[in-house]
């Protein structure tokens, strides 16, 4: 399980750091919004832990445009803002669940567990579409102006991590965490093969879209 950690006491940062690690977890960390926003942007978590009170932008508002952006991480607010209006306030802005400092390590662990287990929400699995492309994830299929196509359960999984960052730069070691998982041995070169059938896909329904080589980076969905 990938993990995200935005908190700006370094103490505590570097703590929770050291107890997620001994836990399995593989952890960023980042200690203000600005690099939370970033981070959250540009790789793809199991978990996003958020401190609310974080220097350059606040905790909430990182919260706000990762949800406007599409990424669909649970995340955990953790601060010391604990009455009833904060933590509406934090739930009604896109989090997953609230927690008050101080804590203990377990309950936090506890809590990092129970959301990461819990299912895609309908809305979640609805057909998503961009521009001329729409994808069905419960079929597997792949509609664009000259006709579909059935993907396998792998293309599926990643032209579906496309299509929920479209536009958006992926890193090769996020796709892989993503589709094949944290614990596969699965070489870069499958990577590659795998963004060659999509292409092949995306030409046979005649998609104005194509993915990118981003050299040295990854990859993106964007229109030709």
């Amino acid at each position: 399980m990938r993990i995200l950690l935005a908190e700006d006491d370094e103490e505590l940062n570097r703590a929770l750091c050291f107890q997620l690690k001994a836990q399995g977890f593989s952890v960023d960390t980042c200690l203000d919004g600005e690099e939370a926003l970033f981070y959250g942007e540009q790789n793809i978590y199991d978990v996003i832990l958020l401190d609310r009170m974080l220097p350059h932008m606040e905790g909430t508002a990182v919260l706000s445009r990762l949800r406007k952006k599409g990424v669909l991480a649970p995340v955990i607010l953790i601060t010391a803002l604990g009455t009833l209006t904060d933590k509406v306030t934090g739930l009604n802005q896109g989090a997953d669940d609230y927690l008050v400092k101080p804590f203990a390590f377990e309950e936090l662990l506890a809590r990092i567990h129970c959301v990461a287990r819990r299912p895609r929400t309908l809305e979640n699995t609805r057909n998503i579409s961009f521009l001329d492309l729409t994808f069905y994830p419960e079929e597997y299929r792949l509609s664009g102006p000259s006709g579909s196509c059935t993907l396998s359960r792998r293309e599926a999984a990643l032209m579906e991590t496309f299509l929920r960052r479209k536009e958006q730069p992926l890193s090769r070691s996020s796709l892989l965490l993503t589709v094949w998982g944290p614990d596969s041995d699965v070489e870069e070169g499958n990577l590659d093969n795998y963004i060659h059938f999509l292409r092949r896909r995306l030409t046979t329904v005649g998609s104005s879209l194509s993915i990118k080589t981003l050299r040295g980076f990854g990859y993106c969905l964007k229109e030709k």
